[in-house]
């Protein structure tokens, strides 16, 4: 049967950490910036309000022999139920915070201009199940790939705390 229903990013990791760990991975600016990413690029901006309508503004990076190339998020939080949930939107954008349609930054037609992230968190036995959908980006696509290249440096960084 066919289907025009897009599937959706969806992720599930374990970790060996309890609860309220991963929560501050997820919203501590200084612990953020040390997972967040792909392999190869680095987080020296994260400007993260995580108050119901704060604005999230994370800069990525990634050294080229040639130059140093940028890549700049903007976001608000919609939902926050600390430590179990946590809801924002996510959009490409200019320095400034310009919202910037994804087609400009080499991103697919059909790409939304915003999209949405969901991380459900619940402990058990002082292990914490996390699950992230990101609705906007498809299964299978770069993003998926960029999300567990960063969540392989979460499990790395929960282990060297």
């Amino acid at each position: 049967m066919m289907t025009d229903q897009p599937s959706w990013v969806k992720i599930t990791r374990v970790f060996d950490a309890p609860i309220e760990d991963v929560w501050k991975l997820w919203t501590d600016p200084d612990l953020f910036k040390q997972w967040y990413g792909p392999m190869g690029m680095t987080v020296p901006i994260a400007d993260i309000d995580v108050t119901i309508g704060g604005t999230r503004k994370i800069c990525m990076q990634m050294q080229t022999p040639d130059r140093t190339m940028s890549m700049w998020f903007i976001g608000i939080y919609k939902e926050i139920t600390a430590p179990n949930r946590l809801v924002y939107t996510e959009s490409m954008c200019e320095e400034d915070g310009t919202i910037i349609p994804p087609q400009a930054m080499g991103m697919p037609e059909g790409h939304p201009d915003i999209t949405e992230v969901i991380v459900e968190l619940s402990e058990e036995n002082g292990k914490t199940t996390m699950t992230m959908v990101h609705i906007g980006v498809p299964e299978g696509s770069a993003g998926e790939g960029g999300w567990n290249q960063a969540f392989d440096k979460l499990a790395d960084s929960i282990k060297a705390a």
